[in-house]
């Protein structure tokens, strides 16, 4: 925490701190005013105008990159404190800074991008979450995070620090690139475009990746803007049951639960059963197995109307004694509705955006 920091510097004796501040990203008071002049923000998925939840928007940041913050160390800020930016931005910001790095030199941003994209998940890139050999990757209780050492050519190193568990490859690296990305080659960023399917990487010591040859191309002219908004509201239910027969008893309390819905006239935007234990994570894929120790069935429903709500969550209690006997896990009383804030991704030209 900022606050945090400072008081902890005021006790070491740091004085004469410089701190920069990075404003401009929260445009929510600026969304009647955006729409009327026809930036219309429209969903990155549907396509729909956001002047069909104009009125239900709660939050609208915008994603800035690593111009803002280079302008704040240029300035002589010791910290920088910023709204909404990219998790590559903090990384590629001290690069351009420290290095003199032109902003244009596309190749050079997408270096940095690359570092900071494998930084950004912190433990996941030095072995944590691994997919390959995990059982291999060792001390995870003391895990390392990474340390990208970076140089004026673009190329980086990344490491960490040494009596630390975890483990720095290629193939851990590699996990991480791959990690929350759409097109390989099209990787879109407020700084660049950066080509990931150009990335080289080399093993050249013990928990040290080489990262090199990265090529980038330019910038889009637009900013992504992350929004919420109110969409109804929501409540979820479990209950676990017991061998035997703990698949099908718990499908069996599924059905039923959704029948006296039903005859109850109850209608939803959604409802949503996991069996916990047997499809939870792989749902419709789900290995098939004759005899399941025990199954939590987790059902959760969403709607605009609260009062559909608070009736689901007075029926699931007496699927206890009305329902699939071997049932247990009931606890914390009926569901109650709680809000649902839904996801609203779009794009603004960077024109229409100032950073202060």
């Amino acid at each position: 925490m900022p606050g945090r920091d400072i008081c902890s510097c005021q006790k070491n004796g740091i004085k004469d701190l410089k701190i920069g501040v990075v404003m401009g990203d929260n445009i929510l008071d600026k969304i009647d005013e955006l729409v009327s002049k026809g930036v219309e923000l429209k969903n990155m998925e549907t396509g729909e105008s956001v002047k069909t939840v104009k009125d239900k928007v709660l939050s609208a940041n915008v994603y800035f990159g690593a111009e803002a913050i280079v302008e704040c160390l240029k300035q002589g800020a010791d910290i920088v404190i910023t709204g909404r930016v990219t998790d590559t931005g903090l990384t590629l910001a001290p690069m351009i800074y420290e290095f003199g790095w032109d902003m244009k030199n596309w190749d050079l941003m997408a270096a940095g991008t690359v570092a900071g994209h494998i930084l950004e998940c912190g433990g996941q890139a030095s072995g944590g979450n691994f997919l390959g050999d995990w059982k291999s990757i060792p001390d995870l209780a003391r895990i390392g995070f990474p340390i990208a050492e970076a140089f004026p050519n673009g190329e980086v190193i990344i490491t960490k620090h040494d009596n630390t568990g975890g483990r720095v490859s290629v193939e851990t690296v590699s996990e991480q690139l791959v990690y929350e990305i759409g097109d390989p080659k099209d990787y879109i960023t407020p700084d660049c475009i950066a080509d990931f399917t150009s990335i080289h990487l080399e093993d050249i010591g013990e928990n040290r990746v080489r990262v090199y040859d990265v090529k980038g191309f330019p910038a889009t002219p637009f900013y992504k803007v992350s929004m919420s908004y109110s969409d109804g509201y929501s409540a979820f239910g479990s209950l676990t049951y017991s061998w035997p027969d703990a698949l099908d008893k718990a499908k069996a309390a599924d059905e039923i639960l959704r029948t006296r819905l039903s005859d109850l006239g109850l209608k939803f935007d959604e409802i949503r059963t996991e069996f916990q234990g047997y499809n939870a994570c792989h749902g419709n894929i789900a290995a098939k197995f004759d005899e399941l120790n025990e199954v939590v069935l987790r059902i959760g429903v969403r709607s605009q109307d609260r009062k559909a709500i608070e009736r689901f969550g007075m029926e699931i209690a007496p699927l206890i004694l009305t329902g699939p006997p071997g049932v247990t896990g009931f606890a914390g009383g009926r569901p109650k509705p709680s809000d649902v804030v839904a996801y609203w991704p779009a794009l603004i030209p960077k024109s229409e955006v100032s950073q202060l």
